[in-house]
């Protein structure tokens, strides 16, 4: 078939409830736009594969691959290499995620007006039943997302970092394209060099997505612990220091462990009593801000989500290992 101009790439692994609906977005967008359409199967053992065959069966514009290094990273890039000779564009699609029926059509308009090498969007949490809508609430809230600007939506900003959308090919391949060892903050661990190369990264706020997170605590735990893995390693490999939100984050869970020394002195469980209070503080405010009351809820899942985090941190930065090889959605 003709190269496409954008090359759209779906890592996927066991996303049966959501694949069908970002088919219909990704087909909808690669026939107006000149795309091709490639799943990037890291091994699912759900529906995922027979949903995109049958699909596939319909539609010429759809691919399925296999991924078997399983992480987001090493699939994306494996599609770059396999169909993208002569594409302009990449369109990165998080299989978890719904998308507006413009979506690429202004990501491409944006990058066309600004010259951006990258378009970058904002992204809101949504959940479906009572413990995902809280989870979903407390990664809207700036106590849960800590103000990053790819969390909060706003107006076009150029930025140094931001959840991937739209990337010129030629800029992602002249960089190495996606450390494909990383299973965490891959997207973080480009774009720094993607700037350092000279290449903008422009954050649109013309439109954006909705993610739905984990449903449940453990899943969502063991998430933000491999994002602090992430980090430290991102920070490492490219000599970085933590920026001054990260730094604080980074700093509760040796703080909050100081409570096993509780039985020499009170004083120790004072950061975990001040980590307490502070997701009860924060919970209200979400509650405030939402009109509901499980925003109570919400600021102790941020606490979760920002300890899980900083114990994710140092484990990485003081064990130096490999991050752990899963496959995860964004």
């Amino acid at each position: 078939m003709p190269t496409p101009h954008v090359l759209i790439v779906i890592p996927a692994l066991n996303e049966a409830r959501h694949i069908d609906g970002v088919l219909d977005f990704a087909t909808g967008f690669a026939q107006r736009a000149g795309g091709l359409v490639v799943v990037v199967d890291g091994g699912s053992t759900d529906a995922t594969r027979d949903i995109v065959r049958g699909r596939m069966s319909a539609n010429p514009l759809i691919r399925l691959i296999d991924n078997p290094d399983r992480l987001q990273s090493a699939g994306v890039n494996l599609a770059v290499a396999q169909f993208g000779e002569g594409a302009e564009w990449l369109l990165r699609l998080d299989a978890h995620s719904a998308y507006p029926d413009d979506y690429g059509d202004i990501l491409l308009a944006e990058a066309q007006q600004t010259g951006a090498d990258s378009v970058v969007v904002s992204m809101h949490a949504e959940g479906q039943g009572f413990l995902q809508t809280v989870i979903a609430e407390a990664q809207n809230s700036r106590l849960g997302n800590g103000g990053s600007a790819h969390r909060l939506a706003g107006g076009g900003a150029w930025v140094d970092h931001g959840h991937h959308a739209l990337m010129r090919i030629a800029a992602f391949r002249a960089v190495g394209g996606y450390d494909g060892t990383f299973s965490h903050n891959e997207d973080a661990e480009l774009d720094h060099r993607l700037t350092r190369a000279g290449h903008r990264i422009w954050l649109t706020g013309r439109t954006g997505l909705t993610y739905f997170p984990r449903a449940q605590l453990g899943p969502l735990i063991r998430q933000y612990y491999n994002f602090g893995r992430g980090r430290a390693r991102n920070l490492r490999k490219n000599n970085l220091r933590p920026a001054r939100r990260q730094a604080i984050v980074a700093m509760l869970a040796p703080a909050a462990a100081l409570v096993v020394l509780a039985p020499v002195s009170l004083l120790f469980a004072a950061p975990l009593i001040l980590w307490l209070l502070a997701c009860l503080a924060g919970g209200v405010m979400i509650a405030v801000q939402t009109g509901r009351p499980r925003g109570l809820l919400a600021g102790l899942v941020a606490g979760t989500m920002h300890m899980a985090w900083s114990a994710g941190f140092w484990r990485q930065w003081l064990t130096r290992s490999p991050a752990p090889p899963q496959q995860e959605p964004a």
